[in-house]
C-alpha cells in the first residue's frame, strides 16, 4: 500500500472514530437526561389493608428520597385502611402492617393507575406483612 493510500484510510478512520465518539457522548447526553426527568417525576398509588387485628401499619408518605423514604405510621388503625400518597422518580411503594395478636390477619396491596403492583397475604401473632413495589417511573 502506498504512502497516499495509507494517509487516505487513516483520515477515514480517523473520520468515523469521531463521528462514532460524538454518537455515543450524545447517546450518553440524551441517558443522562432521561434519568434526571425521571428522578423528579411523581406518581401517585394506593396503599390498601384488610383484614383483623392490625396494631399498626407503616408505609412510605413520599417524604423522603429513594434511599432514605420517609416512613409514616398510622397506630390502631380502623380497617379496611387505605392511603393515597405521591411519590418521586424511583422511591419505592411500601406499606408494612404489624400484627401483635393471635389470629391477626391482613392483606396489603399497592396500586397505580388501577393496576396492582404489588399483593400480599399473612397470617398469625407476630406477622409482619410487606408490599414492597418497584417504582412505575422504573419500570
Amino acid at each position: 500500500m502506498n504512502r497516499i493510500s495509507r494517509s487516505a484510510v487513516a483520515a477515514l478512520a480517523a473520520a468515523g472514530l469521531a463521528l462514532a465518539l460524538g454518537a455515543c457522548s450524545q447517546a450518553a447526553d440524551e441517558a443522562a437526561e432521561r434519568v434526571d426527568n425521571a428522578m423528579n417525576e411523581t406518581y401517585q398509588v394506593t396503599y390498601e389493608v384488610t383484614g383483623s387485628g392490625i396494631e399498626s401499619i407503616s408505609y412510605n408518605g413520599g417524604g423522603g428520597d429513594a434511599m432514605n423514604p420517609k416512613l409514616e405510621t398510622v397506630e390502631k388503625p380502623t380497617l379496611p385502611w387505605t392511603k393515597t400518597v405521591t411519590l418521586k422518580g424511583i422511591e419505592a411503594p411500601l406499606v408494612t402492617p404489624v400484627a401483635i395478636q393471635g389470629g391477626a390477619e391482613a392483606t396489603c396491596k399497592i396500586t397505580h393507575e388501577g393496576k396492582v403492583l404489588k399483593e400480599a397475604t399473612g397470617k398469625g401473632a407476630g406477622a409482619t406483612l410487606s408490599c414492597v413495589a418497584i417504582s412505575p417511573i422504573a419500570d
